[in-house]
């Protein structure tokens, strides 16, 4: 048996869940089988510079961070379910990639 594998990405996870949540519907109503949404780990990428640029005056340091949410889906391969997953809308600002494994 085949499956599609889903992987999600961004910076924002609002667009993540609403994705996530209408790949859930199609696969409900097609009735094929779903794993997830698995949460993988929040990669954060955080920079620290310092406040005033010459070095004089007190040392304070601004910290800015980025924070990258990722998801997982498995979804067995259904053809029509295929088609209508390729068909939802993806916001900017998301990654998705789709890859199909044998199991």
């Amino acid at each position: 048996m085949q499956k599609a594998r889903i992987k999600l990405a961004s910076t924002d996870i609002g667009k993540i869940n609403n994705v996530c949540e209408s790949i859930k519907d199609i696969a409900e109503k097609t009735g094929v089988d779903i794993r997830g949404p698995i949460p993988l780990p929040t990669k954060k990428l955080r920079v620290t510079t310092r406040k005033s640029p010459d070095g004089e005056g007190t040392e304070t340091w601004e910290r800015y961070e980025m924070r990258v949410h990722k998801r997982l889906i498995d979804l067995g391969i259904d053809e029509r379910a295929l088609r209508l997953v390729m068909r939802v809308p993806i916001p900017d600002g998301l990654n998705i990639e789709i890859e199909i494994l044998d199991v």
